[in-house]
């Protein structure tokens, strides 16, 4: 039977969220009930909160969880109940043009449960991500779920789900960084520094961190950066060429994703080097550089997309260093919070006091 349960939805742009009860229909073939048991505060969900992303009102907000499969529909057989999984937002299609090259990474056609979950008047919600993951319990497509070691934290690897998996792949996966590398990476948000874990975690011998504010600078130095660059103060370029013997780094990661910061992270790289965006600008932002410039460094420009991640493949690897204590994700949670307070939450994070509050059921 369809279930009752409490969700946290965006109801109109702008407006603050609402606490109220949904409705979760039984799985149908291909889909999955997950009890939520920890959801991350993305920044994501306040841009779907602010109209930022569609204007689908209203939205089932979260995205970033872990959970237990509590039930399946038909034709299941990747996940069971009782595993233990953390809930994804590119569940692979196998079958489009991506997918058959062998790179699933890249697929055009991502799946998310086919029904819709509602409030008690019928009103169909959209979810965040294709996921919606305030709630007690969510209806997602059983590709959406990655089984992984059921004795983590659901708290600190459901962050995999989003921001910490983009940030660490875009320096391993997109960036292709190696032992020994110089990177930058300019942001130091929870995003910019899963970037800074994640090439620690390649072997990077210089990792700087550039960022305006002193708190984000230290805890991006706690979390691996050996070199931090207040830009506020200085020219970051110049700062980044400098740490770097006059060259520039390897790769520069953008993790803000506004013009200003994408040329910084342009001039800041070496010759031949990589430029990675995985900051998300907004549709009205332009560029204009000269084209000569493009031409005549080389190297490589590239975007990730949620860090070129394959969940199947990298979130297990990602838990079980985690597990071992060779990734320390647990940094990334300031502070556990209750489903009420995801609206004080989205103020706290606006005002740069943590890298995640994670609301824990």
């Amino acid at each position: 039977m369809p279930q009752r349960v409490r969700g946290v939805i965006a109801r109109e742009k702008g407006a603050p969220v609402e606490l109220t009860t949904i409705i979760i229909p039984d799985p149908g073939p291909g889909e999955v009930v997950v009890r939520v048991q920890a959801c991350g505060v993305c920044h994501t969900d306040l841009t779907y909160r602010d109209g930022g992303i569609s204007d689908s009102f209203p939205f089932l907000l979260g995205h970033e969880a872990a959970g237990v499969v509590e039930e399946v529909g038909s034709g299941v057989e990747s996940v069971a109940v009782g595993d233990f999984v953390i809930l994804n937002w590119r569940a692979v299609c196998g079958q489009c043009r991506a997918c058959k090259r062998g790179r699933p990474q890249y697929c055009f056609d991502t799946f998310n449960a086919t029904q819709e979950m509602t409030l008690e008047d019928g009103t169909e919600l959209t979810p965040a991500l294709g996921i919606g993951a305030f709630t007690d319990k969510t209806l997602v497509h059983a590709g959406q779920c990655t089984k992984v070691d059921a004795t983590a934290d659901p708290a600190v690897v459901g962050l995999l789900g989003c921001g910490v998996m983009a940030g660490i792949g875009a320096a391993v996966n997109t960036g292709n960084v190696s032992r020994g590398d110089s990177v930058a990476v300019i942001g130091c948000g929870g995003v910019g520094d899963a970037a800074i874990l994640g090439a620690r975690l390649a072997g990077a011998g210089i990792i700087i961190a550039v960022d305006r504010d002193l708190q984000k600078l230290q805890w991006a130095k706690d979390i691996g950066a050996t070199h931090v660059v207040n830009a506020a103060e200085v020219d970051c370029v110049e700062a980044v060429q400098a740490i770097t013997g006059g060259f520039g780094a390897d790769v520069v990661i953008d993790a803000v994703g506004r013009p200003e910061t994408w040329q910084q992270a342009f001039y800041a790289r070496d010759l031949a080097g990589t430029v990675v965006l995985v900051g998300v600008p907004t549709p009205d932002m332009t560029l204009q550089m000269p084209l000569i410039d493009f031409f005549s460094r080389g190297g490589a420009l590239k975007s990730s997309w949620y860090g070129d991640c394959l969940p199947e493949r990298d979130f297990p690897t990602l838990v079980d260093l985690y597990q071992q204590g060779r990734l320390p994700l647990e940094r990334f949670v300031s502070e556990r919070v209750e489903l009420a307070d995801v609206e004080d939450s989205f103020h706290t994070m606006h005002e740069g006091k943590v890298l995640r509050s994670v609301v824990v059921l």
